[in-house]
């Protein structure tokens, strides 16, 4: 069953981003995720699968 993640949620990942950051924000969801570095502003594309095993935690909700 898919996580429950929302636009605009802010989650802390597993690894690093190359900028120094593991902190990204939720700006698409569906099969892909676009996502963006909280530390640097890059935009990046990821398959859910992907996505949800390398999430730590949820740092922000969105609220619905």
């Amino acid at each position: 069953m898919p996580m429950d993640l929302r636009l605009g949620d802010v989650v802390e990942v597993k690894k690093n981003h190359p900028c120094g950051s593991n902190k990204f924000e939720i700006l698409r969801t569906g099969m892909d995720f676009r996502i963006r570095c909280v530390g640097c502003d890059r935009q990046v594309w990821i398959a859910r699968v992907d996505f949800e095993k390398r999430i730590k935690k949820i740092i922000e909700r969105k609220e619905a």
